[in-house]
């Protein structure tokens, strides 16, 4: 019997991967990084696959390695790389490279060069995140050498492509103003003789919420696992259900310290249960008092200090009894809390909840799909 569990519906990443599809002309691009949000990064990509998505993005080779290593060929863009790591497998395993600098794209044409392989690349520009992405005083810079790489044979530029700062926020200015910008860079490109087939600036806020940011590939990362960043009429479903057993009951009396640093007085005779999830876990320490939990059907939040194994729940004289079960978030379909409601309680945001939960010791199950 598990004590602490993920269990993620692959079902509803399919479905939510089918929903997206249909809400643009675009293709989809599934962003299955860090261990697909928390959602295992294989399974994630199949079911997002199988509802649609052609397109995969991780961040590192190593997880783009790992994806390639378990059978699936579709197509890939990793964007968070160094030079001296192992491009020529990533290109001979046919991983798409993001390109952000001049440096960059010399280490890519070496490699290149010394493997007989052609890398395929994606040329990023910085169109106000001030993040990733090449400059635009030095983007011209880089479309030159990036063309006579590609007549020479030695790279692909498959894709052009920024990322968007606010598009989370609707209205924000920034998102028109970066959008002419990225109008700009493509223009350029087409001037130093370039045809990228696909151009990409939307994540899932963007989808959601401004259809002329699709161009050809959109990049769906968190509305994928069912957990939109901005308010959408489609009825997307959050794939992950985090939940734990009750390990042990007591009963304590009025005026009791509860867990480390006594946060948490119990105002009256009450029970609390041990539940066996900590911070280790990716429970987060800040939810320590606030974090909401529903145990038999019932809401409450957790008493004291989350530790690193466990965090402890005043039920008061509820009926609460060793094994039973602790939701700390799912779908709400059945009352329980969210990983939204994680979120806001800790203020926060549902990407973090998902991402950082789970370790070797909790176990996670897969349903929904093969």
């Amino acid at each position: 019997m598990w004590q602490a569990e993920l269990e993620i519906d692959l079902g509803a990443i399919r479905d939510n991967a089918d929903l997206l599809k249909a809400a643009t002309s675009a293709e989809i691009m599934a962003v299955v990084k860090a261990d697909g949000y928390g959602h295992g990064a294989v399974e994630s990509a199949r079911a997002a696959l199988a509802g649609g998505a052609t397109w995969l993005g991780v961040c590192t080779l190593g997880e783009a390695a790992h994806l390639r290593e378990a059978g699936i060929e579709a197509p890939m863009l990793a964007w968070l790389w160094l030079p001296g790591q192992p491009l020529g497998a990533a290109i001979g395993q046919r991983v798409d490279l993001g390109v952000s600098s001049h440096s960059q794209l010399t280490a890519v044409i070496e490699v290149a060069r010394a493997t007989g392989l052609t890398a395929g690349t994606h040329l990023k520009i910085d169109t106000g995140l001030s993040r990733g992405g090449a400059a635009a005083t030095d983007w011209a810079a880089l479309l030159e050498t990036a063309a006579a790489a590609q007549a020479e044979g030695l790279i692909d530029v498959v894709g052009v492509w920024s990322h968007l700062a606010n598009a989370d926020s609707p209205g924000h200015d920034s998102v028109d103003r970066q959008l002419k910008l990225f109008h700009e860079a493509l223009e350029a490109a087409k001037r130093a003789g370039l045809a990228p087939r696909v151009r990409h600036l939307a994540n899932s806020a963007a989808l959601l919420t401004r259809p002329d940011t699709h161009f050809d590939l959109v990049r769906v990362g968190i509305a994928l696992y069912g957990l939109p960043p901005v308010d959408t009429t489609l009825r997307l479903k959050p794939a992950m259900t985090a939940r734990a057993r009750v390990i042990h009951t007591k009963r304590l009396a009025e005026g009791e310290g509860v867990s480390y640093g006594y946060t948490y007085i119990t105002p009256r005779a009450t029970t609390v249960a041990l539940v066996p999830i900590g911070y280790a876990d990716g429970v987060p320490r800040h939810a320590s008092n606030i974090g909401p939990v529903q145990i038999n059907g019932a809401r409450y939040r957790i008493a004291g200090r989350v530790c690193m194994d466990q965090f402890v729940v005043d039920v008061g004289d509820a009926e609460v009894s060793d094994g039973d079960e602790v939701v700390l978030f799912g779908s709400g379909e059945r009352g329980e809390p969210t990983a939204e409601d994680w979120a806001r309680a800790i203020d926060t945001i549902s990407y973090e909840i998902v991402t950082r939960m789970g370790s070797g010791r909790v176990q996670r199950t897969h349903i929904g799909i093969a």
